[in-house]
């Protein structure tokens, strides 16, 4: 399952999650897959894809983070996931 993961991160948080980001490299627990993450230009936030086959294991990456940034969540389906969905939606299955 595809995940979209967006974070922010307040001006006060920002040395602790840069300094963590580079100890860790940010990486996500065992059982989620990194797609791809961006970084805001100019900002303190971002959006990545995630891949995992238990949400338990998305969760437990927020928790690690959430003390220093809030971070939102979504699943996510990819075009051709959603393609028949949105067809039959509108009666062109």
């Amino acid at each position: 399952m595809l995940f979209m993961v967006r974070w922010s991160i307040s001006p006060q948080q920002r040395n602790s999650a840069i300094e963590r980001f580079l100890k860790t490299g940010g990486a996500p627990p065992a059982g989620v897959s990194m797609l791809g993450r961006w970084h805001a230009v100019g900002g303190s936030s971002g959006v990545g894809i995630a891949e995992a086959s238990d949400p338990v294991a998305i969760q437990k990456w927020v928790l690690e983070w959430s003390d220093l940034m809030n971070m939102e969540v979504h699943a996510a389906l990819t075009d051709e996931q959603v393609a028949p969905l949105l067809a039959a939606a509108v009666g062109k299955q």
